[in-house]
């Protein structure tokens, strides 16, 4: 399908059935979500560092267990939090570990080695992206996975009124369903979408 998802602040909210919360009472779905969600942007990462590709998916797997291990931890109610931004970092430190272990095999010179880590080792952080460009292409990755959660009917009803821009009368009879179904239809799945991203989004 084409066209542009639902705007951030159609996706902002805080539920007890978001994709961290989940993460942390180890939900495996959550998991896997949050994996494929966030793992396009590590590896992108790793390989604006000149790591290659084998390397890049190798600190994606790293990143991720550190995650793993860390999520609790992770508070993103305080003013400057961001998931986006404590992932930048673990996947910065993971990078630069990475070289690190990289200069002792080759067994470089201190300076050199140093010098090298410096250069290589500084993924570029998407703080140059507009927030809404960052949300939209997460929202676009979550669109893809929550899909076959949905009765066929009911997504084409919200893809319809949400993304393409349909009035619900037009959705409606399009669909062979009443108006107040399609508003229905629209409601829930934007609800899920705001319950999975919950504390995923960036605010700006």
């Amino acid at each position: 399908m084409s066209g542009m998802p639902p705007s951030a602040s159609a996706l902002s909210g805080s539920t007890s059935s978001s994709l961290i919360v989940r993460a942390i009472a180890h939900d495996r779905d959550a998991w896997r979500r949050l994996s494929a969600l966030y793992g396009p942007l590590v590896y992108r990462w790793a390989r604006q560092a000149n790591l290659q590709s084998q390397d890049a998916a190798d600190v994606v797997q790293e990143v991720f267990g550190s995650v793993a291990a860390n999520l609790a931890r992770f508070h993103g109610d305080r003013p400057g939090d961001s998931f986006r931004g404590w992932l930048w970092t673990i996947t910065r430190n993971k990078v630069r570990d990475h070289y690190r272990r990289l200069a002792a095999r080759q067994e470089q010179d201190g300076s050199a080695a140093q010098t090298r880590l410096l250069e290589a080792a500084a993924p570029t952080d998407d703080t140059s992206i507009p927030v809404a460009g960052a949300n939209i292409d997460l929202a676009h990755r979550l669109l893809s996975l929550v899909e076959g959660d949905f009765e066929p009917r009911t997504w084409q009803a919200f893809w319809r009124t949400a993304v393409d821009g349909l009035a619900a009368r037009e959705a409606a009879e399009q669909l062979g369903m009443t108006v107040g179904s399609v508003y229905m239809a629209k409601s829930r799945v934007l609800a899920r979408l705001r319950d999975e991203l919950s504390g995923l989004i960036d605010e700006g």
